[in-house]
């Protein structure tokens, strides 16, 4: 009897506390508007407008945007690079740099945005949800393969981040991929989460999970609105990437439009997200892109990827920080290793 009461009190102040969570008055969240600066990058001014058609694809019965780029040879079927960016990126931030690269050196290229992001359909609109997003990249392999001129047979898959850490997923997946590069890849949220704690601080971190991860996912058990904080923001403020490096890369190639918001939901599911588990399944070359100073790769995470891959993986460190990869000289250096892995693999 005594057991039964202190279990039911327990549920009941789990309960109310959810509630209150979901909600409880907030005060309203600071919004963290672009400050562009005027250095361009390879990302944000490609070096020539590409020949893209927009094409899209269905997802459980939403439609998701994407850009197909095809090489001007098709007397032949040709391999194909699938992309899609990292956490609540979009195809216009900088993808169309890395696609016309490819396109040049004989590739198609598929550059899609996830659903409920970009110009893809989806309600919430600015949800990152890894369960949906590992769906929209095994819809994109499908599609591809449907098109007459691709070679179903030649598929590789490119991610970056939050999207690395799903190639690796869906290349375990998927026994027919022909190689994935992996570039800067979540491949373990709960080891990266550690050193982003030792970064930020436990209270900080705390704050975002329970303040407004857990409010916003309670809030989409009830049925109502969600709630968005910003994506990127200043050291200290209330976003899911706080820190000067994603400040000053989203500053420098977000268009003006890019909507700086994400379902606050993210912030306590990542530390869940192990696609180092399916390492071990994959059976297709795979590149690493590892930035020796990215806090969210640590060494342990690597090396063990590294054994669980054996002669299948080719991993190229950077002594650079994560968002570093993306500009200047450490893009040019990133996509020229690209090339040359998908060189090697895609056009046996």
């Amino acid at each position: 009897m005594y057991i039964g009461i202190v279990i039911g009190s327990i549920i009941a102040a789990y309960v109310v506390f959810m509630l209150i969570m979901a909600l409880g008055p907030r005060r309203p969240i600071p919004e963290q508007p672009l400050e562009k600066t005027n250095i361009p990058s390879p990302m944000e001014v490609p070096l020539r407008v590409g020949t893209k058609k927009e094409v899209s694809f269905n997802v459980k019965g939403t439609s998701v945007s994407a850009w197909l780029f095809l090489p001007e040879d098709l007397t032949a079927l040709v391999p194909c690079i699938i992309m899609g960016h990292g956490l609540g990126g979009t195809k216009a931030l900088g993808l169309e740099a890395y696609a016309l690269r490819y396109q040049d050196a004989g590739f198609a290229v598929l550059a899609f945005d996830f659903r409920h992001l970009g110009e893809s359909d989806g309600e919430p609109r600015q949800l990152v949800w890894i369960p949906k997003q590992q769906e929209d990249c095994a819809a994109a392999i499908e599609y591809v393969r449907n098109l007459k001129e691709i070679n179903p047979e030649r598929i590789a898959l490119w991610g970056t981040s939050l999207s690395g850490g799903h190639v690796i997923v869906t290349a375990a997946r998927d026994g027919k991929i022909a190689c994935v590069s992996a570039q800067v890849p979540l491949l373990d949220g709960d080891a990266g989460g550690m050193q982003v704690v030792k970064q930020i601080g436990i209270w900080h971190l705390l704050k975002m999970a329970f303040g407004h991860g857990l409010r916003d996912l309670v809030r989409s058990w009830l049925g109502l609105s969600p709630h968005k904080i910003p994506l990127f923001g200043k050291p200290g403020s209330i976003a899911v990437l706080a820190d000067a490096g994603a400040w000053n890369f989203f500053n420098k190639i977000a268009p003006a439009d890019f909507f700086n918001q994400v379902c606050a939901r993210i912030l306590i599911r990542m530390d869940k997200y192990h696609p180092i588990k399916y390492t071990p399944k994959i059976h297709c070359p795979v590149l690493l892109q590892v930035c020796d100073k990215d806090v969210s790769l640590p060494k342990k995470v690597v090396e063990k990827a590294e054994k669980n891959l054996g002669e299948l993986v080719e991993v190229i460190h950077y002594p650079i920080d994560h968002f570093d990869v993306y500009l200047g000289n450490n893009f040019e250096k990133a996509v020229s290793d690209q090339l040359e892995f998908f060189n090697k693999h895609l056009t046996r």
